[in-house]
This record gives structure tokens, C-alpha cells and sequence, in this order.
């Protein structure tokens, strides 16, 4: 490929400098792992440096091919909106550059076994300081905490991590809270979960990075532990520099390269009507952050405005982003009576009768599980 490549790590930014040091010693880890680039990173606001500091850099340094990616959990206003209208006006006036933008870091199965060690590291320090023993999961609950956006697709994606998690690992119960801006918050949330009879609640703030939220989700469960004596609370850590984050990074680095890298756009409130969201299909992409670019917060128990609302953030799927009709899913049925197949594709095998024509079922992991079906339970 002609030209020099470069990597661009796009942040939201935070008045919080915990927050800004933890995204910068992300993307320079991302600079030790992929030596082959040119690596730089810049926020959105509150913080410098900002995208297009980072984006100078890399010109001076002789890039003309920046492959640009958001460090970002989920795609809402900032991922699909801010970021791409800041690329797209700083390539409209370095015609020479360009730049090609990735997708968030998504549902994943790198980033949920990231969540996973972060939840069992927590329960696993909590049994340690037990002394009556451990406390059984099926008597642990899970409340997932994630950002809150006004993007309910975004929303949406949060509840799904929290019920591979809950899945996955055979809590007793699980639920999700946000930070901000939807419903249920964290405080109602967790006096609701008291409600329910659990011996442990495990409260797990699906954020990259520290700051005020992640802050108030813990203040808040400490407050909720105080009404509830009798229930213990068990704060789990946020992904932070997690090793499959900063690989699950590099893969969307990787998809740009390969041409692979689709934002998911299924359900994105800009393109369909989705439920409740139906006047703000196709609204014109603007990026509402300009004017507190590289603005630096105060003290850190200021009130992060960058992060406690959503401005309604809009675009135009112009396409900057690299949507294709085509998302190359490959079923592959073979004779032999098994399935290879990457996902479901909208069959269930869970048919209530024996299949005896060549393929069989793992055990269902959970099948102890108090709330399962019975037939879960039954031998063979």
C-alpha cells in the first residue's frame, strides 16, 4: 500500500484526570503493541490532546493513511456522530490525508471474557475475606452498570452484556442500571435489587475508564449497602487496560485493513424506526462538541457535563462509516447432520424432543440453576 499508515485512538475526553491519564496509557500501550505504526490518540473534549491535535501529529510524522478507530465501548451519539464529523472536517481541509474510521469495541467475546475476569476477580476476593465460606452464586446477584445513552440501541447493548454475564458465569439473578441519562439509574436500581432476597449484590460499572461516573456508581452502591445491612455489596472493577481490550482494539484495527470493519447499524435509531425513536431518522450528522474542544475540566468533583447528558447527537448515515450491505455471514451445512455455523441464525435446537440424527448437545451449564426449567434437570 503507498503512503505511511498511521493509527488514530479517538476518546471522549473527561474533566475527571484520572479518566484522561487511563485512556492516554491505553493508547501508548497500543503504540508498544503495534510498533509497525505510527500510533496517536486525542478526545473529543475537556481534555487535550484533541482529535485533531492527534491527527497533526501524525501528518508531521508523515502519515497519509490514518487508520482512525473510537476508544469507546458502544456506538451512540459520540461513536457514530462527534468522531466522524471531527475526521470529516479535519480531511476536508488536508485533502492530501486519509483517513479511514473503524468501529467500537462492541459485543465481543474478548471484551465479555474481560467483564467476566473483572466480575469473578471481585467474587473471588469477597469469598477470600469470608469466614463462614463462600457465598453460593445462586445466591449472588449481578447488576451490570453501564454509561446510559439516548440511544437505545446502545442501551440495548449493555442488558445483553450483562446477560452473557449472567449466563455465563450462573449467577442467581442479574439486572442492569446506567449511569446517566436512562432509566433504571444506579440508586433505584440497587433498591430495587435489595428487594429481591439475594444474600450478595455484585455491582459491575461496564466502563473503560474511571471518573465521576464510575465514582457515583460506587458512592451510590455504598449508600444502598448502608439501608441494607443484611446484604453484602460487592464492587467488581471497570475494564480499564484489561489485555483482551487492548487486543480487541487491535482487531479493529485490523478490520480496517481488511475491509471488515461494519458498524453495527441494525438497529441504530439514525436509520430505522426504532420504538419511540421514530422522528429522529436520517437527522443531519454535526458534531455538537466543537466548542469545548481541548477544554480542560476543574477539580474533579466538578460535575462532568461532557458525560452526565446526551446532547441529542445526530447524523446522517453518509456513510462515512463504512456500512455494507453485505456482512458476510457464512452457514456452512454439511452432511455429516452438524451444524458449523458462526451464529443462530433463527433456529432453535431447544425443539423439547431428541435429535438422533448425528449431532448432540453440550450440557447446558447452568442446569442447576434454582429458576431454570425443569426439564433442564432431567437425567440424559
Amino acid at each position: 500500500m503507498a503512503g505511511k499508515l498511521g493509527v488514530m485512538i479517538c476518546g471522549h475526553g473527561s474533566r475527571d484526570e484520572g479518566a484522561v491519564d487511563e485512556f492516554a496509557a491505553v493508547s501508548l500501550q497500543l503504540r508498544r503493541r503495534l510498533p509497525q505504526h505510527e500510533v496517536d490518540y486525542g478526545y473529543l473534549e475537556f481534555a487535550r490532546p484533541i482529535i485533531r491535535d492527534g491527527l497533526d501529529r501524525l501528518r508531521a510524522k508523515g502519515v497519509t493513511e490514518v487508520l482512525a478507530i473510537p476508544g469507546m465501548l458502544f456506538a451512540a451519539g459520540h461513536a457514530k456522530n462527534d468522531i466522524p464529523s471531527v475526521l470529516n472536517t479535519y480531511q476536508a481541509q488536508h485533502p492530501s490525508l486519509t483517513i479511514r474510521y473503524g468501529r467500537e469495541l462492541g459485543i465481543d467475546v474478548k471484551m465479555l471474557r474481560a467483564a467476566g475476569e473483572r466480575v469473578q476477580e471481585a467474587v473471588e476476593i469477597a469469598d477470600a475475606k469470608r469466614e463462614d465460606g463462600p457465598v453460593p452464586l445462586h445466591e449472588t446477584m449481578l447488576v451490570v452498570v453501564g454509561r446510559g445513552a439516548s440511544d437505545p440501541d446502545a442501551n440495548s447493548n449493555v442488558a445483553k452484556v450483562m446477560r452473557m454475564l449472567w449466563e455465563g458465569i450462573g449467577f442467581g439473578w442479574g439486572e442492569t442500571a446506567y449511569s446517566g441519562v436512562t432509566f433504571p439509574l444506579v440508586e433505584p436500581a440497587l433498591e430495587h435489587a435489595a428487594k429481591l432476597g439475594y444474600r450478595r449484590i455484585v455491582v459491575f460499572p461496564y466502563f473503560l475508564f474511571t471518573g465521576i461516573l464510575v465514582d457515583r456508581i460506587y458512592d451510590a452502591t455504598d449508600a444502598v449497602a448502608a439501608r441494607h445491612p443484611g446484604i453484602e455489596f460487592v464492587k467488581a472493577r471497570y475494564l480499564n487496560d484489561h489485555p483482551l481490550v487492548l487486543e480487541t482494539l487491535e482487531e479493529r484495527i485490523a478490520e480496517i485493513l481488511a475491509g471488515t470493519g461494519n458498524m453495527n447499524c441494525q438497529m441504530c435509531k439514525y436509520r430505522m424506526q426504532v420504538l419511540g425513536f421514530e422522528a429522529e431518522v436520517g437527522l443531519p450528522q454535526e458534531s455538537h462538541h466543537h466548542h469545548v474542544e481541548g477544554i480542560s475540566g476543574g477539580p474533579a468533583h466538578h460535575h462532568d457535563h461532557g458525560h452526565d447528558h446526551d446532547h441529542g447527537h445526530h447524523h446522517d448515515h453518509g456513510h462515512d462509516h463504512h456500512h455494507h450491505g453485505d456482512h458476510r455471514h457464512h452457514h456452512h451445512h454439511h452432511d455429516d447432520g452438524h451444524h458449523h455455523h458462526e451464529h443462530d441464525h433463527g433456529h432453535s435446537h431447544d425443539h423439547g424432543h431428541s435429535h438422533d440424527h448425528g449431532h448432540h448437545h453440550h450440557p447446558y451449564p447452568h442446569a442447576d440453576h434454582p429458576l431454570g426449567p425443569k426439564s433442564l434437570k432431567k437425567a440424559g
